[in-house]
């Protein structure tokens, strides 16, 4: 069999396979790096993972709760610093804890829930919330 027939094959097998990812990260560009980082850390609740600096300045910085790891990008402006962020795209983290519990924290730490804590007909309960950039989140638990 030539070297074409058999990518050809190994093309066909890895097609009829179905996708098993592993985990899930986010990249989420932001015009106030220091001000998403506090966000997610002190009213969410994510742990600050890592800090990132090139030529002496903070890049990026990357959070993380349990599994779920989000690295916040620091806008450089090239785009504009006025183009809308968080467009069409919603974020869904789930945990085992009462989201109930979370979103009275969200809200303690200041931050604006965009639907209350509600029984959802799939079988979770869920909240959601706009990050200081505009991204959605919606956070829910089984039921």
């Amino acid at each position: 069999m030539s070297n074409d027939s058999q990518d050809s094959a190994a093309a066909a097998d890895s097609r009829s396979e179905p996708f098993h990812a592993q985990g899930l990260a986010a990249s989420l560009t932001v015009k106030d790096l220091e001000q998403s980082v506090a966000w997610y850390h002190r009213v969410v609740g994510f742990a600050v993972d890592q800090r990132m600096e090139r030529d002496g300045q903070l890049r990026a910085v990357a959070v993380r709760a349990g599994d779920v790891r989000l690295l916040l990008n620091q806008d450089d402006g090239a785009k504009g610093w006025e183009r809308a962020k968080g467009e069409g795209i919603s974020l869904n983290i789930t945990t085992a804890q009462d989201v109930d519990a979370l979103a009275a924290r969200i809200r303690a730490g200041g931050g604006t829930l965009d639907s209350e804590p509600a029984d959802m007909p799939w079988g979770v309960r869920a909240f959601r919330v706009r990050d200081p950039d505009g991204f959605r989140i919606a956070f829910s638990s089984p039921r």
